[in-house]
């Protein structure tokens, strides 16, 4: 029996299609029912609740084969409050239940200078810690920013012809769609071989600047797009004009600085490394139907 948690989020949702397609068999946690499709609910088991309740993850991981982790992050809160106190009790289920294997998607970073100055890259690091110390063999998919990060300034696209960031707009980054990040997480569940605790990068097939990101765009959407770069002060609070906390607010400038300082450019591509899907491929499938809309 493989869990996910989160199985309506971006990740989730594919990770559960690619594993439906082995026929593997599937326990659910999910808030609210009514947002898994019908097609899906009739072929998998499903707990209603919280995977941040310990009654729910308990119940949950009971004989579990392996467990797909998630934390759907709350910008209200801390960022101690929305990773680690959110994945304390999964991490004691998982140790009284004996689980044996559990795959997180987490963040670049551990082992640099930035892993304890980075925002929620540090908290989602502590947390990983917490699920390796249950004793599980344990996968953290480590990405560096998502493409689909881009996608969430859909509305402003589409009206103004721009998107906004704080990081200088000619610094090459990596990048990683979540639907790779769904394949690699699938193929690590639905595998019962793999032992010891380990991280496992995923980066996008090329380094992109954020002006590189505004070509691609205004090529395949068909009109020019424009990045413009925003202070730091700035970015912090539109953070805190959509109801984030103080804490976190500031921790997502840290991590923006992380990046723009390298924390994301120390990770090597190799062919296990690399995702299939290019910026312009997620491009096509995704921001131009979004802008569409």
């Amino acid at each position: 029996m493989i869990v996910v948690t989160a199985p309506t989020s971006q990740i989730g949702r594919k990770i559960v299609d690619d594993l439906l397609a082995t026929d593997a068999s599937l326990r659910l946690v999910v808030r609210d029912v009514a947002k898994l499709p019908g097609a899906i609910r009739h072929r998998v088991e499903v707990i209603e609740g919280s995977h941040g309740d310990p009654s729910i993850v308990d119940r949950a991981f009971s004989r579990a084969s392996a467990v797909f982790w998630l934390v759907p992050a709350d910008m209200t809160k801390s960022l101690d409050a929305a990773w680690l106190d959110f994945t304390r009790p999964a991490a004691a289920a998982l140790r009284s239940n004996a689980v044996p294997r559990v795959v997180s998607v987490t963040a670049l970073g551990r082992g640099t200078p930035w892993q304890d100055k980075a925002g929620p890259v540090t908290a989602s690091i502590r947390a990983d810690d917490m699920l390796m110390a249950s004793g599980a063999a344990f996968r953290g998919i480590a990405m560096p920013s998502f493409m689909e990060n881009v996608a969430r300034q859909a509305g402003v696209i589409r009206e103004k012809g721009m998107f906004f960031g704080p990081i200088n707009p000619d610094r090459e980054l990596p990048f990683t769609a979540t639907r790779d990040i769904a394949v690699v997480a699938a193929r690590l569940l639905g595998d019962d071989r793999w032992t010891g605790q380990e991280d496992v990068p995923l980066l996008g097939p090329e380094d992109l600047s954020f002006r590189d990101q505004a070509e691609i765009m205004s090529d395949v959407i068909g009109r020019r797009i424009c990045y413009q770069q925003i202070s730091y002060e700035q970015f912090r609070q539109q953070f805190l004009d959509r109801g984030a906390s103080e804490s976190f607010a500031q921790g997502y400038v840290d991590m923006y600085r992380a990046k723009e300082e390298g924390i994301d450019s120390l990770a090597r591509r190799n062919p296990q490394s690399t995702g299939r899907t290019s910026f312009r491929a997620f491009c096509q499938d995704v921001l131009r139907p979004l802008i569409a809309s």
